[in-house]
């Protein structure tokens, strides 16, 4: 059966999500999810788009998101907004749009995995620079080279949560003569963003997701920002009706509560924190976040076997391998209960 598809996808290797519990009294401290409901206003907009012409088809370019997205933003206009069935989708349009079969794309490594199964699919090839051991990006991530059509720079990073500052964003976007790419699905918990960049070169684009700050992960809803020419190119691309009513409506919602935002955000980052300061007392090397998750290593290297104690003790955090690189725990900011559990549970191992 194997024989029936491309060369490309037999050989390919699945994308894995991170664990997903049954509902119940596990502390889910994995996925990077936010801990809080939505907003009011959100719920009131899925409640009243359930109720309505469902049986209709959605508007096709999510025309009422764009237009809120725009504003809260501060973007010149709605043309500079592309909407996704998450930023999965829209990271997807991308590559299919700018990487062919046989050329490449680049990405930071460790980072999102998804973009090297993303050139699988396209039968594209893709090479990974690794960070340097602070985190820093090495000089060859900004160079050209053959076939090289895509670069990807997830800002901030996973597993890491550091940030790459704006001024060396935008030296790298110069120097490339190919799209750069920057994956700002954590940026709300960061202090800089580059939809700056994006006014200055038409080269620069910015992906975005409703999963973590709004607290919409399971709406399923991302956004591109790029130029207007860029975004109408993109669009032939996209399935006809990418984004249902219903997360269209909660997304519209979401992106006009701005003030809710700033308000969830600032109560995440101050939980973020305690974190960081409690884990390093316990003798953990925390790199400092500016997303909704922390990145830990102990010196004891034991790292697979504080997961499992959690895992058995209902608390599922991050547990992640890298070769060539090392491992550790990346744990989500929950609510102070939850992370005063999880603290707790890492004080107790032994």
């Amino acid at each position: 059966m194997t024989s029936l598809f491309r060369p490309a996808l037999s050989k390919m290797l699945p994308y894995t999500p991170g664990e997903q519990s049954a509902p119940g009294k596990v502390i889910k401290l994995n996925t990077n999810e936010n801990p809080y409901p939505p907003c009011p206003a959100v719920v009131k907009a899925i409640q009243e788009a359930a109720t309505g012409n469902i049986n209709r088809y959605p508007d096709p370019m999510a025309t009422a998101f764009r237009h809120a997205a725009a504003d809260a933003l501060g973007l010149p206009g709605p043309e500079w907004v592309l909407a996704g069935n998450g930023s999965d989708e829209i990271l997807t349009m991308l590559v299919r749009g700018f990487v062919g079969e046989g050329e490449k794309l680049r990405l930071p490594y460790p980072s999102y995995i998804l973009y090297r199964t993303l050139a699988d699919i396209q039968g594209a090839s893709w090479e990974q620079v690794p960070f340097n051991d602070d985190w820093k990006l090495a000089a060859e991530f900004g160079e050209t080279s053959d076939k090289l059509k895509l670069v990807l720079l997830p800002n901030p990073n996973s597993p890491s949560g550091t940030i790459v500052d704006q001024e060396e964003v935008a030296a790298i976007a110069n120097s490339l003569d190919c799209p750069l790419v920057v994956d700002e699905a954590y940026v709300d918990f960061a202090n800089q963003n580059c939809l700056e960049l994006v006014q200055q070169n038409e080269r620069v684009m910015v992906t975005r997701t409703l999963s973590k700050s709004y607290g919409l992960a399971g709406v399923r809803f991302g956004f591109l920002i790029a130029q207007p020419q860029i975004i109408a190119n993109l669009a032939k691309i996209k399935d006809s009706y990418n984004c249902d009513a219903i997360s269209i409506a909660a997304a519209t919602a979401a992106m006009s509560s701005q003030d809710w935002l700033k308000d969830v955000v600032a109560k995440l980052n101050a939980t973020r924190a305690r974190m960081e300061t409690k884990l390093t007392e316990l003798g953990f090397h925390v790199t400092p976040s500016h997303a909704n998750f922390v990145w830990c290593q102990h010196p004891d290297g034991n790292h697979q076997s504080r997961y499992e104690y959690l895992k058995a003790n209902q608390i599922l955090v991050r547990y992640m391998q890298f070769p060539d690189w090392g491992d550790g725990l990346r744990i989500s900011v929950g609510t102070d209960d939850q992370i005063d559990a999880c603290l707790m549970m890492l004080e107790r191992f032994s």
